[in-house]
C-alpha cells in the first residue's frame, strides 16, 4: 500500500512540473508575440501601411524624356516629342457607341478594333500609342467617361536622315537600338514616373477618386564632335556621287588626326530617322525582288542592311591607300630611304607570279618619293619583300591594324588578314599594295592618323562630354592614344612624300589652293576579281607640314570612269574647299 502510495505521489509531482513548465513557455510565448506585434504597430505602420496601399494602386508608368544628343555647334540632333497613350477602363464606359465612334475617327483605327478594346472587361485596356500631342488634347477635351488620355514622350530627328547611321535610333520603348543611341543608353535614358490610381479589390480604377503621381526623370544630354555644317556639306557630296556615278554606295568620313574627334561620318543611301522602319526605295525595291525558288527577301534582312554603316560594319580591300602604310613600315625599318632607286618596267615577277603595275608600260627609273607619287605597284611590292613577312606583320601589328578601333558605335568589324605564317612572297607583295586582305575605312584612317601625327595612335569617337538637365557637366569621356608607333623623322619623311602625290603625283585632284594638302588616291577591284566592279578611294589631310584634320572618300561600284584619283579625289578637293576656311574661322584645333 506505502508502495502505491509514493508511485501516485511521483506521477502527481511529475505532472505538476509538466504544467508549470507549459505555463511558463505559453507565457514567454505570449509576451514575445506581444512583443513582436507592438513592434510592427509602432516601428513598421509606415511600411505596412504603404505595402497595403499598394494593393489598392494601379501603376501606369510614365516615359521618361530621353537625353538629347548636341553636335559640336550647340545644335540639338536628336530631340523628343510629346506623345500621348489613349485607354479605356471598362466599368467606367457609360456610352460606349459613342466611345466606339470617336475613337474610331479621331484615332484612324477601325470600329472592329476599337469596339474589341472598349467591349472587353478588363482593368484597364490600351487602344493606342504614340499619338500626336493635338489629337491627345482633342480627346481629351471630349472628356469622355473611361477614356484616358496620358502624355509620354516619342524620339524625334530634326534633320531627319541626316547623320543617320551615326545617331541611330529608339524602339517603341525608348531605348537605343542602334548608333549612339545604344552606345549611350545609360546617360541617354531617364527614370520613368508612375501614376497610381486606386482601385477595388477587382483591380478596377475608381471613379473619382483621383490619382498619385510620381513624376519622371529627364535622360542627361549627350555632346558629340559631330558638326552639322560638315557633316552636312560631305552628306550633299556623297550623294551627289551616289547619284551622277550611279554608285551601290557613297562614304565620307572627317577625323581630327590628332585626338580622333570625328567631324562627318556619312554613309549614302541613309534611311529616315523618324521612319526607321520604312524601306527607302532602294530597299523597297530588292524587297519585290525573288530568288530562284520565288521566296522574296525577309523585311527584317533588308532593314538591317539599310542600318549597315559601312564605315565601320564593313571591310574591304584598301588597295593603293594602303601604301601609306607599307612606306612608313619600310623608312622605319630602314628598308628603304627617299632617295633609293628603283626600275618599273610595267610589272614584278615574285616567285612564279607576274604582277603587273596600273601603268603597263611602266614607269622607268624612278627614286622612292616618285614611286610613292606614281603609286607604283613594283615599288611598293619591293619594299615589302625587303621587310619580309616576320618584320611586315610586325609592323601591320605595332600600328594597330589588327586590332578594332575602339570606335564608340556598336557592331565594328575587325581586320580580315593572313596569319603570319601563310604568307608567303606572293602574298606578302600583294599585301604591300593593299590587296588580298580587308580593313574597314575608319580602321585605315585610325592608322594613318597615327603615321603622320608624329606616332600618336588615337581612338576614334563621337562622344565628347554628357550634362545634366541644370546643363552642369557630368561626365567627360576620354579615350585610349598609344605613343610611339613611328618616329617623328618617319612622320616628317611621310608627310613630304605625301604632299609631293597631291602636287604633282596621282592626287592632283585633291589639290585645295591656299592649303597644303597630302593624300593618296586608291582603285581596288572587289571580289571576285575580274567581276569588273572597283572601289574608288582617296585619303587627304591638312595642312600637310602639320595634320589637324583628315577626310577619306570611298566610291563603291561606280559606273563609268572609276578611278579613285579622278572620281574621289575630286570629293574631297570640293569639301575641304568648303570646311578647311570654315575650320580656320572657328579656330579648330
Amino acid at each position: 500500500m506505502t508502495v502505491k502510495n509514493n508511485a501516485a505521489k511521483r506521477n502527481m509531482t511529475t505532472q505538476k512540473k509538466k504544467t508549470f513548465f507549459l505555463c511558463i513557455m505559453s507565457i514567454l510565448m505570449m509576451i514575445l508575440l506581444m512583443v513582436r506585434l507592438g513592434y510592427l504597430m509602432i516601428f513598421c505602420s509606415a511600411h505596412y501601411m504603404e505595402m497595403a496601399q499598394m494593393l489598392h494602386e494601379r501603376e501606369r508608368d510614365i516615359k521618361a524624356a530621353r537625353g538629347r544628343i548636341i553636335d559640336a555647334t550647340g545644335t540639338v540632333l536628336a530631340d523628343n516629342k510629346t506623345v500621348c497613350t489613349i485607354s479605356v477602363i471598362h466599368s467606367q464606359i457609360k456610352d460606349p457607341e459613342h466611345v466606339i465612334a470617336v475613337l474610331s475617327q479621331e484615332l484612324a483605327l477601325s470600329e472592329e478594333y476599337v469596339r474589341k478594346r472598349v467591349e472587353k472587361i478588363s482593368s484597364r485596356e490600351r487602344i493606342k500609342s504614340n499619338v500626336d500631342k493635338d489629337t491627345g488634347d482633342k480627346i481629351r477635351n471630349l472628356d469622355l467617361a473611361g477614356v484616358k488620355v496620358d502624355e509620354d514622350y516619342k524620339r524625334y530627328y530634326p534633320y531627319s536622315e541626316l547623320a543617320s547611321k551615326v545617331l541611330g535610333f529608339t524602339g517603341g520603348d525608348n531605348q537605343g537600338i542602334i548608333g549612339l543611341e545604344v552606345s549611350y543608353e545609360e546617360y541617354l535614358t531617364g527614370k520613368k514616373g508612375q501614376i497610381l490610381t486606386l482601385t477595388d479589390a477587382r483591380g478596377i480604377e475608381l471613379e473619382g477618386m483621383g490619382e498619385r503621381r510620381e513624376e519622371p526623370q529627364a535622360g542627361n544630354d549627350l555632346y558629340v564632335s559631330l558638326d552639322i555644317n560638315i557633316q552636312k556639306y560631305a552628306a550633299q557630296l556623297a550623294k551627289q556621287a551616289y547619284k551622277t556615278k550611279q554608285a551601290a554606295g557613297v562614304s565620307i568620313i572627317v577625323m581630327n588626326v590628332n585626338n580622333g574627334e570625328i567631324l562627318a561620318m556619312v554613309d549614302v543611301p541613309e534611311f529616315n530617322l523618324n521612319e526607321p522602319f520604312v524601306l527607302i526605295d532602294e530597299f523597297a525595291a530588292l524587297a519585290e525582288q525573288t530568288d530562284e525558288n520565288g521566296k522574296k527577301r525577309e523585311t527584317q534582312d533588308l532593314l538591317n542592311n539599310m542600318w549597315r554603316n559601312g564605315c565601320i560594319n564593313d571591310t574591304y580591300e584598301p588597295g593603293s591607300t594602303f601604301k601609306i602604310i607599307t612606306a612608313a613600315a619600310g623608312l622605319e625599318a630602314g628598308v628603304v630611304t627617299p632617295q633609293d632607286n628603283f626600275s618599273c618596267p610595267g610589272f614584278i615577277t615574285v616567285d612564279d607570279r607576274r604582277i603587273h603595275c596600273h601603268k603597263r608600260a611602266g614607269h622607268g627609273a624612278e627614286d622612292f618619293v616618285h614611286g610613292v607619287m606614281n603609286s607604283c605597284n613594283p615599288v611598293f611590292i619591293t619594299v615589302g619583300l625587303r621587310l619580309g613577312a616576320e618584320k611586315y606583320y610586325h609592323y601591320f601589328t605595332q600600328f594597330g591594324l589588327k586590332n578594332k578601333t575602339g570606335v564608340d558605335l556598336p557592331g565594328e568589324a575587325g581586320t580580315i588578314m593572313h596569319k603570319l605564317e601563310n604568307i608567303g612572297n606572293v602574298e606578302l607583295a600583294t599585301i604591300s599594295f593593299g590587296q588580298s586582305f580587308q580593313i574597314t575605312p575608319l580602321r585605315l584612317m585610325t592608322t594613318v592618323s597615327g603615321l603622320i601625327n608624329g606616332g600618336k595612335l588615337i581612338t576614334p569617337h563621337f562622344g565628347v562630354c554628357v550634362m545634366n538637365e541644370e546643363q552642369n557637366q557630368i561626365h567627360e569621356f576620354d579615350y585610349p592614344e598609344t605613343e610611339g608607333i613611328v618616329s617623328s623623322d618617319t612622320t616628317e619623311k611621310l608627310r613630304y612624300m605625301l604632299e609631293q602625290v597631291v602636287e604633282n603625283g596621282g592626287g592632283k585632284n585633291g589639290y585645295v589652293e591656299g592649303f597644303r594638302i597630302g593624300g593618296k588616291t586608291a582603285t581596288s577591284q572587289t571580289l571576285p576579281r575580274g567581276s569588273g566592279r572597283y572601289i574608288a578611294s582617296f585619303l587627304g589631310f591638312a595642312p600637310a607640314d602639320n595634320p589637324k584634320v583628315m577626310a577619306l572618300a570611298i566610291i563603291d561600284t561606280p559606273q563609268g570612269m572609276y578611278y579613285g584619283g579622278q572620281i574621289a579625289a575630286p570629293v574631297v578637293r570640293q569639301l575641304f574647299e568648303n570646311i578647311l576656311p570654315y575650320l580656320e574661322e572657328i579656330g579648330y584645333q
